[in-house]
Formats: structure tokens, C-alpha cells, sequence
């Protein structure tokens, strides 16, 4: 059954086409992942889908009654507002009632009665206590404090109550602009698995390929104002692309080679003009026109990472390092050696410290105890999540060319324009203020201003925000060929698949393991960082919506070990060195460089044994605290 339909739709902003005679449709229960480069109007599409825009010409259609989200792409604002008060506004008509009677109820002995009595009244008339009801339970489902303020969370939490706005009406047709943009990858597979249970329709932008492979059942391309539909998962997509760039560049050189031996014709004197020949001539005439209103496809983003001069072997050094803040414990008793080459990915929970460590690994922060000692001949390329860097009031020339009209790149001078016209930045946009930027272009700024100078020591927070996929693939490359060494913090699985040869995963309490390998050879390993529905740390200043838990009941008495038992309790200690050490065998072989690059065949098996030792060994240490307990 269609709940939305777009009719033959054109829309344009100035000269640039963003739809051109569009149609559309969605129906309950597809999931459609919306791609297309940084600029082709995406984001445009989805408001225009909203009916927050309206079209040039044709026609939108929504079935009466149908209800719609839509997640923005920015994040709600760090103000005074409580993240109940954010949440209840995704609910048009109540939502102000249920403010109000939230903020009275939670005045005590102070309240107004009369007031509280009024807005009761009110949210009888309307069902509103139902509708309380799902706000409560959304709230408790994304473990968001109920009373906290805007400006005392962090982004990964922000976009978490703007997710929880979105899902409190329960649309049937939810828009979500980058929704994995500032969560962390607990929060990300959640949302996952929401996601993949949602009954009504879905349309996301996202440039999380795992996250698109995993939810969406349809891809639509937007290019040069068509959109493109396709049935079937995201590399199902990448298959047919192909396919149909590789027919497109045919019939286009083809046509080509028809228009040239046309003009040739044309110029050979007086015999083209005849009146036998005028259809001949028209018809020249009209390959011209099309030619000229054929749309190029966005040239690809062309850029490089400068190398400095080799650093030393030793990158940084770190010993028995700890660091807190307050009550919170970051990091305690970390040691690690960082080497040149070594390509490291750090994961962790939003909030787990993976920017301090950061920070610390630099030489930005002092630890509280331990030493960090870094290596000589460092120079440095640092480029963090918030885009710090920029500034939004210069342009972009400004901003990454310092002004000037040349910059100096590879020992050879650039033209500014030029160099920026790298980064897919026409002429037109190189002197507009980064804050008129989309999220895509300021990214891709960011990286202009990093790749501009010289660097041995790649640092990248968060690059992907915002990046579309075919950039996305070229950092990878870029990444995969710089010399130096890359520390990278992402939440992007595939991403870090692509570039890391290792892990370090911040655990919690201080705690931080290394893992050779991508993501995914952590993940087969039994790797998985905490569950977003587990209990999680929620600013200071907040009251959680979650109810107390129920008081622990008395521990039971222990019982006498059976001969049987104390036998069993005997041969563990044994069992459990074995299992440890041949753990240990399994890591200390895949931490070799070369491991990767061995039989495939080979490289599946000490996976799946390592994974089965891990297990065992886990299954025996519980076994030996049980019967201990009990002895």
C-alpha cells in the first residue's frame, strides 16, 4: 500500500538541478537506503519528502492519516531544555501537555494544584496518558535520563534523545538524515536491531556501509537530479552500478563518435546545405543540444597525504599510564608501544575516553601516573570529531590556503582553486563561510587543511562523519598508502576493516585491551564491546528514567563439595595455565605482520581456534570461582 508518492517532481536551486521530473514511491515495510554524492540533494530530498519544501513543479502525496518523523542530520541543540522536554515535542499535539505536567510534577510541595489540575484535565480529553506512557518507555529503551539538560550531554547522547523524538510517534514513515553520525558501535547495532523490526517505511541516508547492508531491502541512487531504484541489499547495488556506469560510458561514446563524424560532414562545404540534406542538418542540430544538457557525472575527489620526512622507529612509548576525571577512571595501569607503520584503531563506548587517550598518546594531556614517551622526527596531522579547526566565519581559502592564492604542496606551488577544486569544491564555493557548508563539504575541509602540510603521524577523529561513499572508499586508499603511521578513532566498522591492522578497545574502568586484526577479527574472536541496553553511565547531574533495581535477596549458605567436585576443583588450576597458554601461542602468532597475508584457509582456522580456546578457557575460570565459592 503507497503511503507516499512523488509525480514527476523538478526542483532547482539557481542553475544546479536537484530533481528533474522525479517519481517516487514508498510502501509499508521497505527500508530504502538513499545514496548519492555530498551535494546531489539528499538531505534536500528528505525535507522535500517531509513537506517541509515544496517542488518547482509536480506533485507530492501523502495518504491521509499517515504519520512521519524525520531525524535531522544536525544535532539538537546543547541548551537549558531537559531531554523529556525534547523528547514529548515529537509529540505535535500533546507534547506541549505533557511538558507542563512533567515540569509541575516534579515541583514537590511547591506545585500549583489548580494548574496541575487544569493540565490533568487537559491530557484526559486527548489520551495523553497513554501518550506519557510511550514517552516513558522510549525514554527507558535509549536509557536516557529524563530531567537532564541538553547542555550538559555529549553529542553521542544528544543524537540518542534526537532518536528518541523521532521514534516517539511511532510513524508510519520515518526519515533519518546520517542517524549512526556521534553513536558509538553499541548504540549503532542497536539501532540496527530496531531498525530491522520497524513495520512502517524507512528512508536513511547514511554513509555506514555495514549499517546500510544490514538494514535497508532498496537502494536509491540520486545522480544529476534522476533517482535510481534498485531492490535488493547495498552490494547488491554495487554490482548493478557497475553495470550500468559501464553501459552508460558505452552509448555515450558511441553518440560521441556519431556527433564527430556529424560535424565532420557538416564542414565539408556547400553539399550539407542542399534541401536533400536539411534533415540531416537538423538532426546535427539536436545531437548538439543533447550533448550540451548531457549531466557529467561529479568528478571523484583527487587528494593525497604529503609525507614528511621518516620518523623514528619508536612512535610513543607508554607505561603504566592512568588517568580520571573525578570518580570516572580512564584509564589505569596502560602500557603500549606505538612503532612506525603500526595502523591503529581505538573503539570504545561513547564516553569510554577513546579522545582523551588521544590526547594523551600526543602529548596533549598529562597522564595522572604513568609516563608517555613519544618518538623523535614526529610531525604531526591532528584532525578532531567537532571540526575544531575551522573556523566558520572565514571561507574556505581562507581557512585551509591561510588566505593566500598559491599554497605549497609536494615542494611544487598550487593554486588555491585548484588545490581545493581536489576536494570536488567548485570556484563558486570556495570563498562561502564554512558555517553555509554542508556537513559533507566541512568534512572534506577538514581533510583539505590536514593533507595541506606534511606529516609522518596521521591522527583522525571521526573522519567519516558526513563523508559520501565514494570519498569514503578514496581515504581508504589514500589511508592503506601513507607511509607514516595512522591512529584513527571511528565507529565505522567497515571502515576500520579497511585500514587498521590493530585494535585498541577501551573496556571500561580503565580498562584497555590490544587486538591485532581489523574489527571483524575481533568481532570472530568473541570480541563485543558492552550492550547500550546494559546499564550505562549517564552524565553526573542527571536522574536516570530506569526504575531501581530490586534489593538483592540474602546469599545462599554454601554447600560441602562433593569428592567428584573437589577433584574437578584440583585439575583446573592446571586446565586453566594450558588454555592460557596456548592462548597466548594463537595471539602472539596473529600479532605477526604477516599473519594476514598467509593461507586464507590457515588464517580461518586459528581464528576459529583461538575463539573456541577463549571459550573453553572462560567456561573454566567460571567453574573454578563457582567451586571455590563453595569449598
Amino acid at each position: 500500500m503507497p503511503l507516499l508518492k512523488l509525480d514527476a517532481v523538478q526542483l532547482q536551486f539557481g542553475t544546479h538541478t536537484i530533481l528533474d521530473r522525479v517519481d517516487f514511491t514508498i510502501t509499508r515495510g521497505e527500508k530504502l537506503g538513499l545514496l548519492g554524492r555530498n551535494g546531489a540533494g539528499k538531505t534536500t530530498l528528505l525535507k522535500l519528502l517531509a513537506g517541509e519544501i515544496t517542488p518547482d513543479a509536480g506533485e507530492r502525496w501523502l495518504r491521509p492519516g499517515v504519520k512521519l518523523a524525520r531525524l535531522q542530520q544536525t544535532l539538537p541543540e546543547a541548551d537549558g531544555a531537559t531531554v523529556y522536554d525534547v523528547v514529548a515535542g515529537g509529540l505535535p499535539e500533546t507534547g506541549e501537555l505533557l511538558r507542563e505536567y512533567h515540569r509541575l510534577s516534579q515541583q514537590g510541595g511547591d506545585v500549583d494544584m489548580d494548574e496541575l489540575a487544569r493540565v490533568q484535565h487537559a491530557l484526559e480529553a486527548v489520551d495523553g496518558w497513554t501518550l506519557q506512557q510511550r514517552v516513558d518507555t522510549t525514554l527507558t529503551q535509549l536509557q536516557l535520563p529524563a530531567d537532564a539538560r541538553m547542555g550538559e550531554l555529549s553529542g553521542g547522547w544528544r543524537r540518542r534523545v534526537a532518536l528518541a523524538r523521532a521514534l516517539v510517534s511511532e510513524p508510519d514513515i520515518l526519515l533519518l538524515d546520517e542517524p549512526t553520525n556521534h553513536l558509538d558501535i553499541p548504540a549503532i547495532e542497536w539501532l540496527e536491531g530496531q531498525l530491522q523490526q520497524f513495520r512502517g517505511a524507512i528512508i536513511l541516508i547514511t554513509h555506514d556501509r555495514r549499517f546500510l547492508q544490514n538494514v535497508v531491502n532498496c537502494i536509491a541512487e540520486l545522480d544529476r537530479g534522476h533517482l535510481s531504484l534498485w531492490r535488493g541489499d547495498y552490494r547488491g547495488f554495487l554490482g548493478h552500478r557497475e553495470q550500468e556506469l559501464a553501459a552508460e560510458e558505452r552509448a555515450n561514446a558511441l553518440f560521441d563518435k556519431k556527433l564527430a563524424q556529424e560535424e565532420a560532414w557538416i564542414r565539408q562545404g556547400i553539399k550539407a546545405r542542399r534541401t536533400r540534406n536539411e534533415g540531416r542538418v537538423r538532426a546535427l542540430k539536436a545531437m548538439r543540444e543533447e550533448h550540451r544538457n548531457r549531466r557529467a557525472r561529479v568528478g571523484q575527489a583527487s587528494f593525497a597525504v604529503e609525507d614528511a620526512s621518516r620518523s623514528g622507529k619508536l612512535v610513543a612509548e607508554v607505561q603504566d599510564v592512568g588517568k580520571r576525571f573525578g570518580d570516572k577512571v580512564i584509564l589505569e595501569h596502560f602500557s603500549t608501544i606505538i612503532q612506525r607503520g603500526d595502523r591503529i584503531g581505538i573503539v570504545g563506548a561513547n564516553g569510554a575516553g577513546k579522545s582523551t587517550l588521544v590526547k594523551l598518546l600526543l602529548g596533549e594531556l598529562a597522564p595522572d601516573s604513568g609516563t608517555v614517551k613519544l618518538g623523535s622526527k614526529l610531525e604531526i596531522a591532528y584532525s578532531d570529531q567537532l571540526r575544531g579547526h575551522l573556523d566558520p566565519e572565514q571561507n574556505l581559502i581562507d581557512n585551509v590556503c591561510g588566505g593566500q592564492e598559491f599554497i605549497d604542496i609536494g615542494g611544487k606551488r598550487k593554486h588555491a582553486i585548484s588545490y581545493l577544486g581536489d576536494f570536488l569544491f567548485s570556484p563558486d564555493r570556495v570563498r562561502t563561510p564554512v558555517k553555509a557548508l554542508s556537513g559533507g563539504e566541512q568534512n572534506r575541509a577538514v581533510l583539505a587543511r590536514l593533507f595541506s602540510k606534511p606529516a609522518n603521524l596521521l591522527v583522525l577523529d571521526e573522519p567519516t562523519n558526513d563523508l559520501d561513499i565514494e570519498t569514503l572508499e578514496l581515504l581508504e586508499e589514500i589511508l592503506l598508502d601513507f607511509d607514516g603511521t595512522v591512529i584513527l578513532v571511528s565507529h565505522d566498522r567497515d571502515f576500520m576493516d579497511s585500514v587498521v591492522t590493530s585494535l585498541l578497545v577501551l573496556e571500561g574502568d580503565g580498562v584497555v585491551s590490544e587486538q591485532a586484526g581489523g574489527y571483524s577479527d575481533w568481532e570472530a574472536r568473541g570480541g563485543r564491546l558492552r550492550d547500550p541496553g546494559a546499564k550505562q553511565a549517564a552524565p553526573a547531574s542527571a536522574k536516570s528514567t530506569a526504575a531501581t533495581p530490586a534489593p538483592k535477596s540474602a546469599a545462599p549458605r554454601p554447600r560441602k563439595l562433593s569428592y567428584k567436585d573437589q577433584r574437578e576443583l584440583q585439575a583446573l588450576p592446571g586446565k586453566i595455565e594450558e588454555l592460557e597458554t596456548r592462548q597466548a601461542s594463537l595471539e602472539a602468532a596473529m600479532a605477526d605482520p604477516g599473519f594476514y597475508q598467509g593461507d586464507h584457509g590457515e588464517i580461518e582456522r586459528t581464528l576459529a581456534e583461538l575463539t573456541a580456546v577463549q571459550q573453553e578457557l572462560e567456561q573454566a575460570l567460571d567453574r573454578w570461582v563457582e567451586l571455590e565459592g563453595e569449598d
